[in-house]
């Protein structure tokens, strides 16, 4: 991915600033298969990017730091669990960047987050990928597409669709991706339940639950051929037949209050709902943008929330802006 392609020229601001966004994601489906000898589970994904991002900027600087700002930074909330050094992902983008362009690491990094962390919805991810197109700007380091691609793998499963956005099947970790043509515009509230759920835990769950016999082995009921037709064509009850993530189970297992959350989404008039990757945000379809700003209106006055946001997809992917 080029600087054009990114989203335009890498122009520096006047203070040499470069900013990227990148956007949280949907699991419409989400089908685990078993364990890999490398430790990652087999995955068979529909990615849908939605209308919720986060903000990286990054100037010059003398080596690396790394700031944290927005949505639930204080102290023991949301992104303020996001470590602020080499353990926050943005880091590690700008380390395999510079690597890979055998550019010096020299740059301030703001991560401005409207994307609550450890959520189910790639925040983490979108950063990574935001970081990548505004240092390949900031460097001047001409990475192509591909480059992009094969460094954000790198950083994590998630990473590779925050990047390109827009709608993809997603399988191996869920960085093989294909994408998916699907102009149709889909209406979503987003409800954020409580704090935060941990990805490795889930799958653990998930793991201990089907050699108990709790749940079946395989993916999800549905198969992602009937997801990506409901997708292009819909309408939404047609998409809302076929929504399914093997995550959910175990992320009631280890959430109970998600059934309440739930319910409390399909009550309120969502076509349908699911937990969106790990958890613990619900995803709440809606037949369109004045239906969803109906149920957000309801959900947040439900009180088994502690975030309400309406949302729509398919977004572009990580780009500059500015």
């Amino acid at each position: 991915m080029s600087n054009a392609t990114a989203g335009g020229p890498g122009r520096l601001a006047g203070n040499g600033a470069v900013s990227a966004r990148a956007p949280a994601k949907i699991n419409v489906h989400l089908g685990v298969g078993p364990l890999r000898p490398d430790g990652f589970h087999e995955l068979q994904t529909v990615f849908l990017a939605v209308s919720l991002f986060d903000t990286v900027t990054v100037r010059p600087g003398d080596g690396l730091s790394l700031s944290l700002h927005g949505e639930g930074s204080e102290a023991g909330r949301g992104a303020g669990s996001v470590p602020t050094d080499r353990g926050n992902l943005v880091w590690q983008a700008a380390e395999l960047l510079a690597r890979h362009a055998g550019v010096r690491p020299d740059a301030h990094l703001r991560i401005d987050k409207s994307i609550p962390a450890a959520a189910g919805l790639a925040g983490g991810s979108a950063d990574a990928a935001a970081a990548l197109v505004a240092l390949d700007a900031l460097w001047g380091t001409r990475a192509t597409r591909g480059d992009l691609t094969r460094l954000a793998a790198e950083l994590g499963s998630d990473v590779p669709f925050s990047l390109l956005g827009g709608v993809a099947l997603g399988t191996g970790r869920g960085e093989q991706l294909s994408p998916v043509l699907a102009r149709r515009r889909w209406d979503w509230v987003l409800g954020i339940a409580g704090e935060g759920l941990s990805t490795p835990t889930v799958f653990r769950e998930l793991d201990a639950m089907r050699a108990a016999g709790a749940v079946p082995d395989g993916a999800a009921e549905a198969g992602t051929e009937p997801v990506i037709a409901a997708l292009r064509s819909g309408p939404p009850s047609a998409l809302a037949a076929v929504l399914g993530n093997d995550l959910q189970a175990p992320a009631l297992r280890l959430r109970p209050e998600l059934g309440r959350a739930l319910r409390a989404a399909t009550d309120a008039g969502a076509r349908a709902a699911l937990v969106s990757g790990s958890g613990p945000t619900v995803a709440a379809l809606a037949e369109d943008d004045a239906a969803a700003v109906a149920l957000a209106a309801e959900l947040a006055g439900a009180g088994v929330f502690r975030t309400v946001r309406a949302v729509h997809g398919p977004v572009h992917g990580a780009r500059l802006v500015g």
